[in-house]
This record gives C-alpha cells, structure tokens and sequence, in this order.
C-alpha cells in the first residue's frame, strides 16, 4: 500500500510525467489543489495500519481554478470543493470497493452555467468519489498559498463555514518513528503534489450525517493540476 518516493515531500504520477514530456496542452484548465483527511497520509506503516478502518473515512477537498475552461465555459477564478464519507478507510487497498456518500460545495460567484461546469470537472478528477452527491450547497470559496508556491507548504481553503483546511510544511517533528513516508496517494489527478501537516480539518455542513474537526494531522496534501480542455 505504500507509495515510495525519491523525496519525501513530493508526489509526482507517471501518466502525468508523460503528458509533461509531450507538452502541456495550448487550450486546457489548471490551478491548486488541497485536500485533507482524518487519517495521516504521510505516516510510517505501523501508524497506518493501527488507522485502518479506524479513522480515515472522511476527507475534505478543492480545487481553485486560475485559467481557463470546462465543456466550453470559463470558470477561471472559481472554486469547488468535495466533501465525502466512505464506508472503509480511503485508500485502503484491501477496501477497493468503499461506497461514499458526497456534498458538493460549489462557489457561489458561479452563474448556473459555471456551476454545472464545476461540478463535472470535480467529479472528472476524483475518480469516483463524486459520483454520489447526496447535496450540493454554495458558498464563497477562497483558497489562498503562502507566497503562491505550494512548495512551502502554508495554504488555505475556506468553504463559506462549512468547510475548512489550513496547512503548513512538514518538518522534523513531524517524523515520529523515522520510518514515514506517502502512505496514501491524493485522492484527485494532479500534475504535481506534497503532502503537508493539516493545523485544520473541519466540515461542519449537512447531508453526511457527520460533521468532524480533525487538526494536527499529516493528513494532507497540496497541489497543482493541469488537464486537457473537454
């Protein structure tokens, strides 16, 4: 289940290694990401495995979209965030199948068009987790890195007041059993992504039949995304 890297702090996919290596597209969307779970993400094999189908069913995440546009309509500047709850640890493998219920929370500077827009691109990126959406909610998204560079580590994403995830880098102190390492992949495609400590993780909107604050986790991960205009 392990997902080992040449550094710890930085999470590349091979499929989108080769879409890098042939250029990156002329007409397409890209921006940030940020996600949060209630399980460590960045954690030794002994933590991990006292996590599973512990903690861990639950995550918060979103995109924040700088340039340019989905099935045909501009939703640059615009932000959508998921928000889910899965009957097994996420991203167990021995769990393949794990049922998850959604809230999708959708910026409200979105028209109709855009939000429809916006919804499609998230479901498109998270590779299932959207497909059932028990409530869709709208609220000002603002999703802010510290000095525009994700490598620092220090982002935040705020959905209105359902939704929360604040981050810093990892550090020394975060390494407890000298062993950690990516556990978990991020649960979207992403072009690049590192995880970070979450200071915050916090849902507190309808629909899940749960709300939770999970702080002081190496539980998330931030990120950049970069694909092809549908």
């Amino acid at each position: 289940m392990r997902f080992g890297l040449s550094t710890a702090a930085v999470f590349v996919s091979s499929a989108v290694s080769v879409c890098l290596a042939a250029g990156i597209p002329s007409h397409g969307i890209d921006g940030n990401y940020i996600e949060a779970r209630t399980a460590d993400v960045f954690t030794g094999p002994c933590f991990a495995n006292g996590e599973v189908e512990m903690n861990g069913r639950e995550a918060v995440f979103g995109w924040k979209i700088n340039n340019g546009s989905w099935h045909g309509v501009d939703v640059h500047g615009l932000g959508v965030v998921g928000v889910v709850r899965t009957q097994h640890t996420l991203g167990d493998v021995y769990n393949p199948v794990n049922p998850a219920l959604a809230v999708l929370i959708v910026d409200s500077r979105a028209d109709a068009e855009q939000a429809l827009a916006l919804r499609s691109f998230a479901q498109a990126q998270a590779g299932g987790l959207l497909d059932h959406i028990v409530k869709v909610d709208y609220a000002p998204i603002e999703f802010t890195i510290q000095n525009g560079n994700i490598h620092g580590g220090a982002a935040t994403l705020t959905a209105g007041s359902l939704a929360t995830i604040q981050t810093r880098a990892m550090n020394a102190t975060d390494h407890i059993c000298g062993n950690e390492d990516v556990f978990y992949p991020p649960l979207a495609k992403l072009q690049h992504a590192m995880p970070a400590y979450a200071l915050t993780d916090s849902f507190t909107g309808e629909g899940l039949g749960e709300t939770w604050n999970s702080p002081y986790r190496r539980s998330s991960f931030i990120g950049m995304f970069q694909v092809d205009e549908e």
